[in-house]
């Protein structure tokens, strides 16, 4: 189960912010961390880090979008349907933000992305 296996990993909001926004690192690791992403009855992690890969690509939020294209290869999602995902998002949320997401992508999956690509993203 989620909760149980993966929680230790979810500490980010207490190790970032625990100082400066205390009410928001705990509402981040036990109310969104603890409590939502562990009801896999509901919705399985892998789907839910599908959904939020989605969420986080369609909203231009690279940082947190590797964040969590690591974490779907954990629950799963494999490096076709990452690819996949932001093929079919790009036609709607726009052609730049997938050149913005394939190279997070390599990375995450340990593929090479050449340089000479990350010049057609500023186009």
């Amino acid at each position: 189960m989620w909760g149980s296996k993966n929680r230790s990993c979810f500490t980010a909001g207490r190790e970032r912010l625990g100082k400066l926004a205390p009410k928001f690192a705990e509402l981040n690791d036990d109310v969104l961390f603890g409590q939502v992403w562990s009801r896999e009855d509901r919705l399985s992690a892998r789907d839910r880090s599908m959904i939020t890969i989605a969420a986080l690509f369609s909203a231009g939020l690279y940082p947190q979008l590797k964040s969590h294209l690591s974490l779907g290869k954990e629950h799963g999602v494999t490096k076709q349907e990452a690819v996949e995902l932001v093929t079919q998002l790009a036609f709607y949320c726009g052609w730049p933000k997938a050149w913005s997401a394939f190279p997070l992508i390599a990375e995450v999956y340990g593929e090479a992305f050449g340089n000479d690509a990350v010049g057609f993203a500023v186009l």
